[in-house]
């Protein structure tokens, strides 16, 4: 497999992702917070962080989708590598809010490090020949 295939495969699976994890929070926020990293809150209180965060995740997908389909790859590897520090973010403040540290770097902190590793992929590439 080369290197712009495996770049190419990660990006389509990380807007995928992230177009999902939009749709839970939008959908089932009370639910969708617990594997975040955050405690709930009583029904129908925060639910608009809730969907807030649905709509980030959302939108992050739906540029990732845009730009590969546009074929703006080194725009595309830019963009992933200034998006990779919001899922660090999320893992900083599930662990600085006392939440479990297996979810901040099991889930927030791998998915940091899968979008600049794809970021990385996707700005090494080089220009196809004319």
């Amino acid at each position: 497999m080369t290197m712009k295939r495996l770049a190419t495969i990660l990006a389509v699976l990380g807007g995928l992702f992230l177009l999902y994890i939009g749709a839970l929070f939008l959908l089932a926020p009370q639910a969708s917070a617990e594997g975040f990293g955050l405690p709930t809150w009583p029904q129908h209180q925060g639910e608009g962080i809730l969907a807030a965060k649905g709509m980030r995740d959302t939108g992050f997908g739906l540029v990732i989708l845009a730009l590969l389909l546009a074929g703006q790859r080194k725009a595309l590897g830019l963009a992933m590598a200034a998006m990779a520090v919001v899922p660090a973010g999320d893992m900083l403040i599930v662990l600085n809010e006392g939440g479990p540290a297996a979810t901040a770097y099991g889930v927030h902190g791998l998915t940091a490090a899968a979008v600049a590793v794809t970021a990385g992929l996707l700005l090494r590439e080089r220009p196809a020949a004319a």
